[in-house]
């Protein structure tokens, strides 16, 4: 691509300044967040977090040990709750029975291994996965998501046929290996595609990126 994803952040961290993600007061909240976001809003997330902080059970042993259906009670605010509930159960199995539940016992583990771990758990998708290994861990993962895909798509600097792992590998093959950089840059861009690069209505005259589109405007899929 003529532009550089580096001119890419450069622009969009002028328009919006640090966007301060994640939010959670500690690295099992992340963790705990990154399953129960997943097809929700973080305010209902929010709501979830808030129930699990109230019953005293927001630590990996104590929730592990909750039993799917109570689990799914506690955090029904965040939607597919007996999904979710399931998902988390299993990925606390990892935390707990590998890692006797020390979140930094598992983020010592070298990142290509751990992030095959989590990928094991089922459930647990790449996005997933790098989110709580970028937010949670503060490991260099990129995290890929629908709005990173749209807008890069959407300029044409990908096919819309790229999957996660290109995307991925494009994002890390081209920025310097900084979590920091990685966070800010994966923030910015869900701002942009919430605020700016909607699926419906974008609003391109107006984008801090707008003057970026190839001549013709926004490349759409066939």
């Amino acid at each position: 691509m003529a532009t550089t994803l580096s001119q890419v952040y450069e622009r969009l961290f002028a328009a919006f300044g640090p966007q301060g993600w994640w939010p959670g007061e500690s690295p099992f909240e992340i963790l705990v967040g990154a399953v129960l976001v997943q097809n929700t809003s973080w305010k209902n997330v929010e709501r979830a977090i808030a129930n699990l902080r109230d019953a005293g059970v927001m630590e990996p042993k104590t929730l592990y040990a909750l039993g799917e259906v109570e689990l799914a009670a506690l955090i029904r605010p965040a939607g597919y709750f007996q999904v979710k509930a399931r998902r988390l159960h299993n990925l606390l199995r990892l935390v707990v029975e590998r890692y006797d539940g020390s979140l930094d016992a598992m983020f010592r583990t070298d990142l290509p291994t751990l992030r095959e771990q989590l990928l094991s758990v089922s459930g647990i998708g790449p996005e997933t996965a790098d989110a709580i290994l970028l937010y949670a861990g503060h490991l260099p993962s990129f995290v890929v998501d629908t709005y990173t895909h749209r807008v890069l798509a959407r300029h044409g600097w990908i096919g819309y046929d790229a999957d996660y792992h290109e995307i991925k590998e494009h994002f890390e093959s081209s920025l310097r290996r900084d979590t920091a950089l990685y966070n800010e840059y994966h923030a910015l861009l869900v701002r942009l595609g919430k605020e700016y690069c909607r699926k419906t209505g974008p609003k391109c005259d107006t984008c801090p990126l707008g003057d970026l589109l190839p001549p013709g405007g926004i490349i759409e899929p066939f």
